[in-house]
């Protein structure tokens, strides 16, 4: 049995809050290299948050079987690392209580939404996430009839990148989670976000509809920043888990150009 003290937790998810608004990963940037790039390589250079909106903290933690977690709650070790990285960082905290009455913010960017996978091995891996509204706030869910199959979901996705139009600020990443239920699909819209821009899904079924996904969203005319264009989505992610015999859903999950997340493995 290995023990990994949750100080370490805090100490990490910090690092990957600061890093994850400072520091594209190597894909993102191979995918913008025709737009955007200056404010990018400021950012990085001088660790300095890419957009104004600097997120919510959406944390993933895959947490092997054989890790033992010492010195305190895990997850409050990952709220605290979330607090520290965002004082540390110098990142604007956009979170609020009591999002339907007062909306006072908290101060610190906490709590962050944790989602949590249990996997064989004696290792944690920890993946920061920092999600803006503007592209959040787009996100959608249809639950469809199974009989309008395929055409029906390639319809809802796109139609919904259509109705966001400029909101998300373009050109994004669209992620799209199909079956399961409700609200499986909608993490698994988000969690596909973290696949390497444009890398197709390993089943070419699936592959194949994120290709004809992707053209049918870049021929909206939508463009970067919604000034139009071909260039409104950069890529189209596909998840896919089994559904109810009577269940279509679909979900999707819009990410900015600033895909913002990083890892760590501990």
């Amino acid at each position: 049995m290995r023990e990994i003290p949750v100080e370490k937790v805090a100490e990490t998810v910090a690092r990957l809050c600061q890093e994850a608004n400072s520091d594209l990963g190597e894909d993102v940037l191979a995918a913008l290299r025709s737009a955007l790039l200056e404010n990018a390589r400021i950012a990085r250079e001088e660790s300095v948050p890419i957009c104004q909106d600097c997120g919510i903290a959406v944390v993933f933690l895959e947490i092997g079987q054989d890790v033992h977690f010492v010195g305190g709650n895990l997850y409050e070790a990952v709220r605290a690392g979330v607090a520290d990285g965002y004082a540390l960082g110098y990142l604007r905290k956009s979170v609020v209580r009591q999002p339907f009455s007062a909306r006072v913010n908290t101060g610190d960017n906490a709590p962050p939404v944790i989602y949590t996978d249990i996997v064989p091995g004696d290792r944690a891996k920890i993946i920061v996430m920092v999600k803006g509204g503007g592209a959040e706030n787009m996100s959608r869910l249809a639950m469809l009839t199974p009989s309008q199959g395929r055409e029906g979901v390639v319809e809802s996705v796109v139609r919904a990148v259509d109705e966001a139009g400029s909101n998300p600020c373009p050109p994004v990443i669209v992620g799209v989670g199909i079956g399961g239920t409700a609200d499986a699909a909608m993490v698994l819209a988000k969690k596909v976000l973290l696949r390497k821009v444009g890398e197709p899904h390993a089943d070419p079924e699936v592959a194949s509809l994120e290709a004809e996904l992707l053209d049918k969203i870049n021929a909206i005319g939508i463009g970067p920043s919604g000034l139009g264009g071909r260039m409104t989505a950069l890529a189209v992610h596909v998840e896919v888990f089994p559904t109810h015999i009577a269940s279509l859903p679909v979900a999707v999950n819009l990410q900015c150009h600033a895909a913002r997340h990083r890892e760590a493995v501990l």
